[in-house]
């Protein structure tokens, strides 16, 4: 469980609140629309209404006592901008901010933000990904290198064993998990034998996967 302040309900915040809160986290949250923060009173330990471009207001959320600060603010650069610099000088740990171009990325970045991140971008890679390819069921990326995809398995290897395929010598790729609907079984064994009406969670370098798709299509 983790601290976390997040300055910015917009639809992304939002969201990002409502996930962290599921997963135990405790949050708090600012924004200068009162209904806004009214809607996610139920995620939240404390909710502040008020402009985080004023440095009293900062000062007055104590910054410095959270895990992660997520400044979610994607409409005005200059006052994500203003937040993120300020946040990291009054001793904020780790801040991450949105951004939704490089530009403002490598900005960010060099006042104060220790990451950034793309919602957008990254939320049209991944479906990219996933809609342009049949058996690609979900995607993450790892790297420019690395993902994790979820595939179903090669007709050849149904009924036999990881080991025996040899998977991650022939391959290259190492299966994380077999998903079955909504149950999944992590870490197979190597003596583990591949069903036909399961999916694979597989992570690896994206050109081996890519081979492997083209034999699926």
């Amino acid at each position: 469980m983790k601290s976390i302040l997040i300055i910015g309900m917009g639809r992304f915040g939002r969201h990002l609140c409502t996930n962290l809160a599921k997963l135990g986290n405790q949050i708090m949250v600012v924004d200068e629309n009162e209904e806004t923060l009214e809607d996610m009173l139920d995620y939240v330990v404390s909710a502040k209404i008020g402009d985080c471009t004023n440095e009293a207001v900062l000062k007055s959320l104590g910054v410095d006592n959270f895990d992660i600060c997520f400044i979610c603010i994607g409409t005005n650069f200059q006052s994500s901008l203003e937040i993120t610099s300020m946040v990291k000088e009054l001793g904020g740990r780790y801040v991450v901010s949105k951004a939704n171009r490089d530009i403002h990325a490598k900005f960010l970045l060099r006042n104060g933000a220790d990451e950034v991140i793309y919602p957008d971008r990254d939320i049209a890679e991944k479906l990219s990904v996933r809609y342009s390819a049949n058996h690609v069921f979900d995607y993450i990326e790892l790297t420019e290198e690395f993902s994790i995809y979820e595939i179903p398995p090669l007709p050849e290897w149904v009924g036999k064993s990881i080991i025996e395929l040899s998977i991650r010598n022939k391959y290259h790729i190492s299966i994380l998990a077999t998903k079955e609907g909504e149950r999944a079984k992590l870490m197979p064994p190597a003596d583990y034998v591949i069903r036909a009406d399961e999916h694979l969670m597989v992570i690896g370098r994206n050109a081996d996967v890519d081979k492997i798709l083209k034999q699926l299509r």
